[in-house]
């Protein structure tokens, strides 16, 4: 079993800055990308981002391009989701998950982090 664990949401107004990490341990990592989503209330998850975690090649969903930055550190085994530029629309719980069963576009992971609350205001 693979435990993911997030941290960093918090509250922030509108065009600033947060940092997520999403920590991995228990079972050897090997997950080929490291995803990201992000769940409004009422709303579908939906996907934001990925990083492959051995070439640090990265995707981005449309509208969160050039304003969020998917890294990792491989030594740490953690992976990091710096968000700019915030808008009040990027208010939801965001997720990251490793192991993808599917296409990582797609919220179907193996593993999943808690979750951690964002909240931008206007």
């Amino acid at each position: 079993q693979v435990q993911l664990v997030e941290s960093g949401g918090g509250l922030v107004q509108a065009g600033g800055s947060l940092r997520l990490s999403c920590s991995a341990s228990g079972r050897t990592f090997r997950s080929s990308v490291m995803g990201w989503f992000r769940q409004a209330p009422g709303k579908e998850r939906e996907f934001v981002g990925f990083i492959t975690w051995s070439g640090g090649h990265t995707y981005y969903e449309d509208s969160v391009k050039g304003r969020f930055t998917i890294t990792r550190d491989i030594d740490k085994i953690t992976g990091y989701l710096q968000m700019s530029s915030l808008k009040p629309e990027d208010t939801a719980v965001y997720y990251c998950a490793a192991d993808p069963i599917d296409t990582p576009m797609r919220p179907f992971y193996k593993y999943w982090g808690q979750g951690t609350q964002v909240t931008v205001s206007s």
